[in-house]
């Protein structure tokens, strides 16, 4: 018995004759008469009483009518289950703090497109502690994230550092403290600052690098992109990660420029994270591959050793 045998049953039920069914069917009468002919031997019972005014549902056929829809239904169903598992499984979802996009995101999903040209990528921009919560949940299978010295992985997932990097000043580079080498705390605390709201990482090093004594006028934000729009907007001055600027696409367009901060050592990873134990798709396993290759071959800031 085939899901189209009772199609067929349904269609002449549905449309009054078996003639008409098989017009809508696009067959012709005697196929679609044998068919369901074949269909009523396997099942022992007439589904059709065939008289020479036409063929219509019988009264056993009608009994059985519901029966047979809901076997139609329930294969569509299943149909739509293994296709939407099949989706999923080219679906590849990646929770990040704007860390390394234009280095290492951008360029490791330009590699998947060719070599998985059927995947498919939803970026996803959340703090450190919504990321951790969408892998441990499985609604994440990578994420990205900043992580300064001293700070842990979640026990329940795995980590891998990509690169290793210092906090910058991030400023318009026509700002007259582009044309120093070096930015100072006090010179930061003498501008309009821009902060990263409490969660994240740079939140925490704002906090730690300027102390009890903040800047004035501070504003936060949502993300390093924000970040650095508003900066070349010329509405203040921000600290990232230096490769959150590195290759930014204003840093290329001289929107935006950066300085190291004197006086700080500060050592800030970028961290590539997934649950623990995790089963991986192969789309899942290779952009977190091209990940960890566009990170070894940056040459403009330190890959994490140990990889």
């Amino acid at each position: 018995m085939r899901t189209e045998q009772l199609e067929y049953v349904t269609a002449v039920t549905r449309h009054g004759s078996l003639r008409r069914a098989a017009e809508h069917l696009h067959m012709s009468q005697a196929a679609l008469s044998e068919a369901i002919s074949k269909l009523e031997r396997e099942l022992g019972v007439s589904l059709l009483d065939r008289r020479r005014s036409g063929a219509r549902i019988s009264e056993a056929g009608r009994n059985l009518l519901q029966h047979m829809i809901d076997v139609i239904e329930a294969s569509d169903r299943l149909q739509a289950a293994a296709g939407d598992r099949l989706a999923s499984a080219r679906n590849v979802r990646v929770g990040t703090v704007n860390a390394g996009t234009a280095l290492l995101l951008l360029p490791a999903i330009h590699a998947l497109r060719k070599t998985h040209p059927g995947a498919s990528v939803e970026v996803r921009t959340l703090q450190q502690d919504e990321i951790h919560l969408g892998l441990t949940e499985g609604t994440l299978d990578l994420g990205l994230v900043n992580l300064l010295s001293g700070d842990d992985v979640p026990p329940d997932l795995a980590g891998l550092e990509l690169l290793h990097g210092t906090p910058v000043a991030v400023l318009p580079s026509e700002h007259p403290l582009a044309a120093k080498d070096q930015v100072s705390a006090d010179d930061l605390r003498s501008e309009r600052f821009i902060g990263m709201r409490s969660g994240y990482v740079m939140h925490r090093f704002a906090h730690r690098l300027f102390g009890s004594n903040l800047p004035r006028d501070w504003y936060t934000t949502d993300g390093a992109e924000m970040g650095k729009m508003m900066v070349a907007e010329g509405l203040g001055l921000t600290v990232l990660p230096d490769y959150s600027v590195v290759g930014d696409p204003m840093n290329r367009a001289g929107l935006i420029t950066y300085r190291p901060i004197s006086g700080d050592r500060t050592d800030i990873r970028l961290s590539l994270q997934q649950r623990r134990n995790s089963r991986l798709s192969e789309s899942v396993q290779a952009l977190s591959m091209h990940l960890r290759d566009a990170a070894g071959n940056c040459t403009t800031l330190r890959p994490a050793s140990g990889r």
